[in-house]
């Protein structure tokens, strides 16, 4: 085979880390840009709707490596994964690492050169089994094996280096894995994922899309469940056995105060999804009900705080009777 094209891709596969930003508030488009700007020819994109949103330019990493793959077969890949890092509302940041895959490459490993001219493509030496390299990835990392996550981890570790106050979050959070492998919808078949929550704060989401999706668009989509499940994570295990009642009014308002000034207002599912594949939303909307469960969270919180508020008004009042 003496040509691989990125349209021959039958496989895409990456994995997205979000964290809270390590501050104790969120950060300007000033800052975020200096953050984000991972390489010096290319500038940080930024947008301010519907929410800020900034998003660092793509930086390759080449590896030759074995796939993993189902079963533990050796399937060696030479190629260039992409990486890129992004900032929502100043405040939540995520670091994803991905690529694509053809099913066959050459017999032999070619020269590097011709490898860079298909950035963000892991080309097999030999064939591959798309469905093999799927659920290897998902399922199984071996020390010797291709670790997409270990990229995405170490922008976040660049990015930190360079905060001044990091460290000094107003919250502490859990960080979020989510692993991702896509492959094309069968004929006759519409888009749909598979989306399992593992221990340790890992995710899966296996994802069957429409023909020629290409790998960006496949990662943005992850990129925004990926946010929306460490939101939901976050809120759930902050209000888990929190106390409520007069007597516990100054611990709850110190767990219920940050989530209101940084998190209630992030969630906005679909902000930056690629319109043919906006419909995978609706299947985490049924089932589990992210939405759902998300609004029955933010109405808790709020009726808390209103709560709260009367028992401070009413015993302020009483004080006040009682002077007089």
């Amino acid at each position: 085979m003496s040509t691989v094209r990125t349209t021959d891709a039958v496989l895409a596969c990456g994995e997205v880390r979000t964290c809270l930003l390590p501050t104790r508030e969120a950060v300007d488009e000033q800052v975020a840009e200096r953050l984000l700007r991972l390489r010096a020819d290319e500038r940080v994109r930024l947008s301010r709707r519907p929410n800020r949103y900034a998003v660092s330019p793509d930086v390759l990493t080449g590896v030759d490596c074995r796939l993993p793959t189902a079963g533990g077969s050796r399937v060696r890949a030479v190629g260039t994964v992409t990486a890129r890092a992004a900032l929502v509302e100043g405040r939540v940041l995520q670091a994803t690492a991905y690529f694509s895959a053809p099913a066959a490459g050459p017999d032999r490993r070619r020269p590097w050169g011709w490898y860079l001219v298909r950035p963000g493509v892991l080309v097999p030496v030999g064939r591959v089994t798309p469905k093999a390299v799927v659920e290897g990835f998902l399922t199984r990392h071996q020390q010797d094996e291709l670790d997409v996550g270990s990229i995405a981890e170490g922008q976040l570790s660049r990015i930190s280096r360079l905060l001044l106050d990091s460290f000094d979050p107003p919250l502490t959070t859990i960080d979020t894995r989510v692993r991702w492998a896509a492959s094309p919808a069968p004929d006759g078949e519409g888009p749909s994922l598979r989306f399992t929550v593992a221990d340790d704060g890992l995710r899966t989401l296996e994802l069957r899309l429409p023909p020629g999706t290409a790998p960006a668009a496949t990662a943005a989509l992850c990129e925004d469940l990926a946010l929306h499940d460490w939101l939901l994570t976050t809120v759930v295990d902050k209000l888990d056995g929190l106390r409520l009642g007069a007597a516990d009014d100054e611990a709850a308002l110190k767990v219920l105060r940050p989530l209101v000034d940084h998190l209630l207002h992030l969630w906005l599912p679909r902000a930056r999804v690629e319109p043919s594949l906006e419909s995978l939303w609706d299947g985490l909307e049924k089932e589990p009900g992210f939405s759902r469960q998300w609004e029955t969270l933010v109405r808790r919180i709020r009726d808390q705080l209103l709560l709260q508020a009367i028992r401070t008004q009413r015993d302020a009042l009483g004080s006040s009777l009682t002077t007089q």
